[in-house]
């Protein structure tokens, strides 16, 4: 709360903001702004809400209010802008009682600070539209970020997740780069995959399941790849204590290892073969790939181990699934995206609320 004097208030051009009011205030370089006492006759922050499912009908770059409970968010990363700054930036994943799902970005401290562990309320004043990968809503420096905010509209939205909002099937606003960007949750069973010929069509497509582990192969998923941050390529063993990256086209003292796991998962109808990269594997298996390597070259036994012990483990996957030819064949090609635990809990939770929907 602040006392400003010395400002010059005219009525507000419509035409370059965004906000309702009737006024706008301009500061000068002999205005004063000088911070005053909170006081509880203050009015809370108004904000307009947009309904999640109502973000697909508005034009792209409005500015729009929006409240979600944080289903999920991804790690805060660093972008390089074109000015060559770099930023922070963490995306989030909100749903409201629509049940549809946006991916809202934040950025800079607020992208830092946030901890989305306990699927807080989060709702923003003034953030924009865009229709990057189908609809996402982004914070501008001008946005307001509030978490669990004193607002009868958080309140709604926690008492609604908490008694069962989190458990539905939703449908995400956002296309999904990743298995964690709050995709459309799309739960299948292995056979329903090969059933409705998923991965058929021009895009691949996305599905979770619970299955568990039959077989994971040991043979060959292990390689010495270009230890540099970004080259993942297969390097040569050239047999002089050097190593060569034909994409780098350079030579290296060392080497890092990667992972390439194929695995046999089932659940009660069927079984997939599927392929697990690096952090996926690394999942499944509970080990690096640096240890599986170093495992593999001074004690066999216990490498064999690891793989024993991820078998006849249950797991919940994210899947892609997409037809692939190679060499005039073609075969459905199934990729874990993310594996996570079991929350037999929240799992039960979502089948019975299934069985009510099912039976209303």
């Amino acid at each position: 709360v602040y006392y400003i004097t010395k400002a010059t208030l005219k009525v507000a051009n419509k035409q370059f903001t965004t906000l309702k009011n009737n006024y706008e205030m301009t500061l000068h370089a002999y205005s004063s702004i000088v911070p005053c006492d909170d006081s509880q006759g203050v009015p809370a922050v108004n904000c307009d809400f947009v309904p999640i499912a109502e973000l697909e009908n508005r034009d792209t770059d409005t500015i729009v209010d929006v409240i979600g409970v944080c289903k999920s968010a991804d790690d805060v990363s660093r972008i390089t802008t074109k000015t060559s700054r770099e930023v922070s930036k963490r995306a989030l994943q909100l749903i409201d009682t629509t049940g549809k799902v946006v991916t809202l970005t934040l950025w800079r401290e607020e992208a830092e600070k946030f901890d989305g562990s306990v699927n807080p309320v989060v709702a923003v004043k003034g953030a924009r539209l865009s229709d990057f990968g189908g609809r996402s809503v982004s914070a501008l420096f001008s946005s307001t970020v509030m978490v669990n905010p004193d607002l009868p509209e958080a309140f709604s939205l926690r008492a609604w997740y908490d008694q069962g909002g989190y458990a539905l099937d939703s449908q995400s606003l956002t296309e999904t780069r990743s298995a964690g960007s709050g995709a459309k949750t799309n739960w299948k069973m292995l056979s329903e995959v090969k059933n409705e010929h998923l991965g058929h069509g021009e895009k691949a497509d996305y599905f979770s399941c619970l299955a568990t582990v039959l077989y994971t192969r040991k043979e060959n998923c292990l390689y010495q790849a270009c230890p540099t941050e970004d080259c993942n390529k297969k390097v040569i063993d050239q047999q002089n204590g050097m190593y060569r990256c034909e994409k780098c086209s350079r030579e290296y003292p060392n080497f890092k290892y990667r992972l390439i796991l194929n695995a046999n998962l089932a659940d009660f109808g069927d079984n997939q073969w599927v392929t697990c990269f690096q952090e996926t594997a690394e999942a499944l298996l509970g080990h690096s790939a640096e240890t599986l390597g170093q495992l593999r070259d001074i004690d066999e036994n216990a490498f064999d181990e690891v793989f024993q012990k991820a078998n006849f483990t249950t797991h919940i996957f994210r899947n892609r699934v997409k037809l692939e030819t190679y060499n005039d064949e073609s075969r459905v090609k199934v990729t874990v995206m993310e594996v996570q635990p079991v929350d037999h809990r929240e799992f039960s939770r979502r089948l019975l609320s299934n069985i009510r929907r099912l039976s209303s």
